[in-house]
């Protein structure tokens, strides 16, 4: 008989807005959770102060004891080798140790690092839309966009936890010029940001409300604005490019596609799908399909314990997420 804790892991998910923590267990049932606002432009120090403050949540709970590891899903870049992370959002953590800090919190319990992009991506194929699929590319489109690879029916997350950055794939060649010194990212044109930005410099007007958010410029194409509609379909074009390009590399058949952005539904998803057709247009991408993330806001922390859950497997042999 299945005893009630198989195994247990404490997960991480940071953040520029907050810093959660969980214990979850080996069903992917999260069974505590702590949090606290990200002091994103404060120094460094003061950032780790509130995952200290996690994590004390965390470690004074009578469950601690059924703990065996640590998983840590952070906005990137990440340096899974070097145990470091330098979120573009928290100017005050250049390289900084997290592993090492943590570990520090935590006693001799496995840390085990990964990007927000490559956690998500664990969620959604142990419990969400790409379960089941060995072979998946899963988005995050948002503030910026991220993502992760599931090959073989294992997470990819590369030497540095990296893998899947489909953000930072160009697709215009004279493109915009992007923040990470490229062209024509895809990021450059179907974050959320960006589309708003592209919407209000060919004309969109925002409501008396004066938002003028992704959010509002989803509402404004949902009533039919031509413009808004417009901003959408380029968005979408260049996420399929991207989604196009990766299956074409590694074989992919499902692109999950969470975050902000993808609150937008069909506004999204039906220029997105009519794209995909255009560009994923060889034979053996030619089934790929694109379909709307399920974890929500639990993805980063489900999928930080799946990342440490599967460590663990690999480390003992033992079984992983179930």
């Amino acid at each position: 008989m299945h005893t009630e804790f198989t195994d247990l892991v404490a997960a991480l998910d940071i953040g520029g807005t907050k810093i959660a923590g969980a214990l979850v267990d080996d069903t992917g049932r999260i069974r505590l959770r702590a949090q606290r606002p990200t002091p994103a432009q404060e120094d460094g120090e003061r950032v780790m102060a509130a995952v200290d403050a996690v994590l004390a949540e965390l470690t004074a709970s009578p469950l601690w004891s059924e703990v065996s590891a640590v998983g840590i899903g952070s906005a990137g870049p990440v340096d899974a080798a070097a145990g470091t992370v330098s979120p573009v959002n928290v100017p005050g953590w250049r390289g900084f140790p997290l592993v090492a800090r943590v570990r520090t919190a935590v006693g001799d319990l496995p840390v085990r690092l990964v990007g927000d992009g490559v956690a998500m991506t664990a969620a959604e194929h142990w419990k969400g839309a790409a379960q089941g699929h060995d072979n998946a590319l899963c988005l995050v489109v948002s503030t910026g966009v991220g993502g992760g690879l599931i090959l073989n029916g294992l997470p990819h997350p590369g030497p540095t936890g990296n893998a899947g950055h489909i953000g930072h794939i160009s697709v215009d060649l004279e493109g915009d010029l992007c923040p990470c010194g490229s062209r024509g990212c895809v990021e450059r044109i179907a974050s959320g940001p960006n589309i708003a930005r592209r919407a209000a410099e060919q004309g969109w007007r925002p409501g008396p409300d004066g938002d003028t958010s992704a959010a509002a410029v989803a509402a404004a194409a949902r009533a039919g604005d031509p413009v808004a509609l417009a901003s959408f379909a380029r968005a979408a074009q260049a996420l399929a490019a991207g989604i196009a390009a990766t299956a074409t590399l590694v074989e992919v058949d499902i692109a999950v596609v969470g975050g902000g952005v993808a609150g937008a539904g069909d506004v999204l998803f039906e220029p997105l799908r009519a794209a995909l057709a255009q560009y994923a247009a060889l034979s053996f991408v030619r089934g790929l399909k694109a379909v709307p993330a399920r974890m929500g806001t639990d993805a980063g922390l489900v999928g930080a314990a799946a990342a440490a859950l599967l460590e663990g497997r690999a480390r003992d042999g033992g079984s992983g997420p179930r």
